[in-house]
């Protein structure tokens, strides 16, 4: 059975497995503010249906997802507070409520009773990479590439999953560059569960898939909410509090303002495309740089 073709999130389900797509392939399935509660409301559907035992989470088209859509987070400023009157004094708590949302919303599929796989091709960056992330296993496409390069200006990781899978050093190696890492990488490191050839990505997910398909939900469950318990232990929520604290401080901050202007003045490319160049971004902001700038 399948969803209507008008939610961010399609839905199916066959031998026991719900397959969650993510829908916004023009995009490279790139997160608007809708896509949060369609991945919620797809994890609540699987969990509510005793026929289903594992969760698969694909993206539609060339990428599983390209982060947050900042054709209209950045380039428009929606989100921003003051972005389009410079007046709106930053109220974090409007800001907090707003991304713990999207947070808790990505997350569960952590929390779902049944597990859930992530099949990685192409890209899993920025919010995307919460996203894949926020699964029970990763299984990546050994070109694909994951990272989170909004850690340079413009974001924090909100589900702070980075560090609960890598630790400390591997952690700060990524979140204090904002580089991406390949599948194979990402395997090699412990940050995913496995990498494959493109080819072979759906077979290898599949196999993982049916493998977990035949054991009895409630042994799923019990097995998933011990190895969680061990996370929460560890101060995971509290973590992802202050990462969603910081994240809006950080798109509110003068550096962050400075990146939305620059968006907002030459298109969310120009302005990816120097923050991830390497470029120098100034402390406390500054002036946008000139067209001629962008050609040095």
């Amino acid at each position: 059975m399948t969803d209507d073709q008008q939610s961010t999130v399609l839905y199916e389900v066959k031998d026991r497995k719900a397959y969650l797509t993510l829908n916004r392939p023009e995009r490279l399935n790139a997160i608007d503010f809708r896509m949060p509660g369609d991945i919620a409301a797809a994890v609540r559907r699987a969990n509510d249906d005793p026929e289903v035992h594992v969760i698969v989470l694909q993206g539609a088209g060339r990428a599983f997802c390209s982060g947050y859509d900042l054709k209209t987070s950045a380039e428009d400023g929606a989100g921003t507070q003051g972005a389009t009157d410079g007046n709106t004094v930053w109220d974090p708590i409007k800001d907090f409520a707003w991304m713990k949302g999207f947070t808790d919303d990505f997350f569960t599929l952590w929390r779902s009773l049944k597990p859930t796989i992530a099949k990685v091709h192409g890209y899993a960056v920025a919010g995307g990479s919460d996203i894949a992330l926020s699964c029970d296993l990763v299984v990546m496409a050994e070109d694909a590439r994951i990272g989170y390069m909004p850690s340079r200006v413009w974001g924090c990781p909100t589900t702070a999953m980075w560090v609960y899978r890598l630790g400390a050093e591997r952690a700060k190696r990524m979140l204090l560059t904002g580089d991406t890492i390949d599948g194979q990488a990402a395997a090699d490191w412990g940050l995913v569960l496995d990498a494959v050839p493109v080819g072979e990505l759906e077979a290898r997910v599949e196999e993982l898939a049916d493998r977990m398909a035949g054991v009895p939900v409630n042994q799923l469950a019990m097995q998933k909410l011990m190895i969680n318990q061990a996370y929460d232990n560890m101060g995971l929520h509290g973590t992802q509090i202050l990462a969603t604290l910081f994240d809006g401080i950080t798109r509110h901050s003068p550096e962050g303002r400075w990146f939305q202007q620059f968006a907002a003045t030459h298109g969310f490319h120009e302005a990816v495309k120097w923050r991830d160049s390497g470029r120098w971004i100034p402390d406390g902001g500054g002036p946008v740089p000139t067209a001629q700038d962008l050609e040095e």
